[in-house]
């Protein structure tokens, strides 16, 4: 059985290059083999060493949970958003240089490594080219959707279109926290608070809108991936029902949530089973978070959720073939 990792982290060091030579904000600076990207005019930083930079060492631990026939779905994670930042023409090249690079690595591993694209969103005609070139000239396998665009929030009504593209082009959209939200009002405790629940809520509030709005209900093929078995949704969902009163929405909102795809980064098999019974095993994607969590944690928790071979073949293999094109 081939095993899809959907959730995995690798950044191409060309970017941070170019983000250090930057005079304003967002921009990086050099920490030793790493770097810290800073963000919000600099009130906000992310620490990426230099595990972040080494796809052999990615490969490794992936190789060792799962053996050697896994593959990577590489995503944005965190810093999706960040090229919002950034003027639109120097957002344009950036975002056309990243993907190049991401598209460059599957190449390298073709059938192993598998990219999806950063689309800046300030301006939308901006993001349609780049979506089509990500999507139609490199073959990328998804799109990162950041929780904001600078202060916009994602279910602006000028990005209809470029909604309407990614259903077309069949596509899902990658919904992961950013530190962009919540950031600077959850602070305090190491970043305790912002980096457990915070994180969680960023993602949650991000889905929310794509149901509320309606986009969901506009484009009925447009598939959603949350992280971290969905957040804090599934938990509360009959609550979401009760109180979220959407004017012209035809369903409630727990139909479409139950569309969303949610990988098992969740470091509890209480969570998994969960995420299981609320959105149903065809909509499970196996995923380590790596270098941010253990592949090994991931694939003891998935042992300690009890599944058949059935759903076990589902969450490893056949739902993210699916999802991400990769049949």
């Amino acid at each position: 059985m081939r095993v899809v990792d959907t959730h995995f982290h690798w950044f191409p060091r060309s970017h941070f290059e170019t983000m250090a030579n930057r005079g304003s904000f967002p921009r990086t600076e050099r920490v030793g083999d790493g770097y810290r990207y800073l963000y919000n005019e600099g009130r906000g930083f992310i620490p990426l060493p230099a595990v972040w930079f080494d796809l052999d060492a990615g490969f490794s631990a992936s190789f060792s949970a799962t053996g050697p026939d896994t593959v990577v779905v590489c995503t944005t994670g965190v810093l999706a958003g960040m090229l919002d930042q950034m003027p639109a023409e120097e957002a344009l090249d950036e975002a056309y240089a990243y993907n190049e690079e991401i598209a460059r690595a599957q190449r390298l591993h073709p059938g192993r490594f598998f990219g999806t694209a950063a689309v800046p969103l300030q301006d939308t005609a901006t993001a349609l080219k780049v979506l089509d070139h990500a999507v139609g000239s490199l073959d990328l396998r998804g799109v990162n959707l950041p929780s904001m665009i600078g202060s916009e929030t994602v279910d602006a009504s000028r990005l209809e279109p470029f909604y309407e593209r990614v259903a077309e082009l069949d596509v899902p959209l990658i919904v992961h926290p950013t530190d962009l939200a919540f950031n600077e009002v959850l602070t305090g405790y190491a970043d305790g608070i912002q980096r457990s629940i915070g994180r969680l809520l960023d993602s949650s509030v991000t889905v929310l809108r794509l149901i509320f709005s309606g986009i969901m209900e506009r484009h009925p093929t447009l598939r959603v991936v949350q992280t971290h078995a969905g957040g804090l949704l599934p938990y509360q969902a009959g609550r979401i029902d009760k109180n979220a009163r959407i004017e012209g929405l035809p369903r409630l909102p727990s139909e479409y949530l139950k569309r969303v795809f949610v990988d098992t980064v969740a470091p509890q098999s209480l969570t998994i089973r969960t995420a299981l019974e609320y959105y149903g095993p065809d909509n499970i994607l196996y995923g380590t978070d790596n270098p941010c969590w253990s592949p090994q944690a991931a694939v003891s928790v998935l042992d300690e959720s009890a599944l058949s071979d059935e759903v076990r073949r589902k969450i490893y293999s056949t739902n993210a073939e699916s999802v991400f094109r990769l049949t």
